[in-house]
């Protein structure tokens, strides 16, 4: 049976959230999201292996150098297509349809604004940008030539995952699945094609994740374009509403300021590897380009969770049942933690064999295996932490979320990397993520366990007016 048909027949999109059990949802919505973001860090992992072996050890270097940007690129996306996806989710949840359809007309809108301006700024003040990010003589060249095609294909990627986000929120998480999967998989048979048959270098990589993207862009679009679609584009309501403007901005505030405060992370972190390992700075910067992609690896996995935890969260806060809001919220922090506890055994008993899939320079190999000891030893707190702070986020708490983001990406750890890169050069700043990973962790569940009394109350004094009323 198709997704339209289960939609209008067994009521089980996006109907099904407030009635079907937390574990058949979580699976159901969760796994299709975990499979896109899998094969989204499978192929950020290809694509880094593609370079590291095409191009070389300083590609690899330079690559590292683009990732404080590309948050920042994605942070302007995120801050609409998140706030969306819940506002879109909570409108479901109060049977308001029209609202819901609103929200698809303005993130088109604002994803697009969003994108002509941040692409725009990127390509006039790139390489000013880059060296501030880091980037030296050697690495720029590597890093100016990936980030112009990215800055070129912004339209293109954030509409894509403003979409995207938008598809499965309204009840269509395999065909948000899909459409990740076929961005992944243009991705992956583009990039050996254009490094090493065209001989373009990194440009080629670049090229191929914009061509991904598009590719996926289509399957999107054509979706909110039909009507058959259970929330879909309607050019006869609202464009430009500023309330929902507000509101989008309000609840993606808090992953807009996560990417922002992990651009500002690794810069700081690019400069204390570059000052602390003299000589070998800029390999220092690549094997944490190895270390952060493979973190990622297991991140985007948690991410998954909580994108198909956010439709059932916001559904049942919106219908004021508690009861499912918080076994949602345990089934995620069991399922988190977990991911993350497998990361850290993975990278604990084979640091070498991973980092030489990226690389065949020792030195950089050496680097990283002192990296994936000392920051995954505390890394299977990490998985509950995000779905903590995603939880707030998809109940429409977005301060909280914002607090718990900003404890883990900037309270903590940039203290934490001035103190111990000082004193224990290399071995610092590894050190200092591991740290204030532990650290996040802690106050994020001492968080929850003293608002969450705060939110049941709030969430069941409505129902229960609404009883005696009835």
């Amino acid at each position: 049976m198709s997704e339209r048909t289960s939609v209008h027949t067994k009521q089980s999109s996006p109907a099904e959230l407030g009635s079907r059990p937390i574990g058949r949802l979580l699976m159901q919505y969760s796994l299709p999201a975990i499979i896109a973001s899998l094969a989204t860090s499978l192929y950020n992992i290809v694509d880094s292996i593609f370079i590291g072996r095409g191009v070389g050890a300083m590609a690899i270097a330079g690559l590292a150098i683009t990732v404080p940007l590309m948050n920042l690129i994605v942070a302007f996306c995120v801050l609409i297509a998140v706030g969306g996806a819940t506002v879109s989710s909570i409108f479901l949840g109060q049977k308001n349809i029209g609202k819901a359809t609103d929200v698809v007309n303005n993130v088109i809108l604002f994803c697009l604004v969003h994108a002509i301006v941040i692409g725009s700024i990127t390509l006039i003040w790139l390489d000013p940008i880059l060296y501030f990010f880091g980037a030296t003589d050697e690495t720029i060249i590597h890093a100016r030539e990936f980030m112009r095609v990215i800055a070129l294909g912004t339209p293109v990627s954030y509409v894509f995952i403003g979409l995207n986000n938008l598809m499965r929120a309204t009840g269509y998480p395999r065909k948000a699945m899909i459409s990740a999967l076929l961005s992944v998989a243009v991705n992956v048979v583009a990039a050996p094609l254009f490094i090493f048959v065209f001989g373009w270098g990194i440009a080629g990589a670049a090229w191929a994740t914009i061509l991904g993207q598009f590719s996926a862009f289509i399957w999107v679009l054509a979706h909110f374009l039909s009507k058959k679609s259970f929330v879909h584009f309607d050019p006869h309501r609202s464009f430009c509403s500023v309330s929902l403007l507000k509101r989008m901005y309000s609840i993606g505030m808090s992953p807009f300021l996560m990417n922002c405060c992990a651009c500002l992370v690794v810069v700081f972190i690019n400069k204390a590897l570059l000052e602390s390992a003299g000589e070998y700075g800029n390999l220092a910067v690549g094997a944490y380009g190895i270390v952060n992609r493979t973190t990622m690896f297991f991140v985007m996995i948690v991410f998954g969770v909580t994108q198909g935890m956010q439709p059932i969260l916001g559904y049942n806060y919106g219908a004021g049942d508690w009861t499912r809001v918080s076994a949602t919220l345990r089934h995620g922090v069991i399922i988190g933690t977990a991911i993350s506890a497998v990361g850290c055994a993975l990278t604990e008993l084979m640091p070498d064999l991973i980092s030489r899939l990226f690389t065949i320079d020792d030195t950089m190999v050496d680097i990283a295996r002192r990296g994936f000891r000392i920051y995954f030893i505390c890394f299977p707190v990490v998985g509950g932490q995000i779905v903590i702070q995603n939880y707030f986020q998809s109940i429409g708490k977005p301060r909280l979320s914002i607090f718990l983001s900003l404890t883990r990406q900037l309270i903590f750890l940039l203290p934490l990397l001035w103190l111990l890169s000082s004193r224990y050069g290399v071995d610092g700043v590894w050190g200092s993520m591991a740290a204030s990973d532990l650290l996040s962790a802690l106050l994020a569940c001492a968080t929850v366990l003293v608002m969450n009394r705060k939110i049941q109350k709030q969430i069941q004094f409505p129902a229960k007016l609404n009883a005696k009323s009835n």
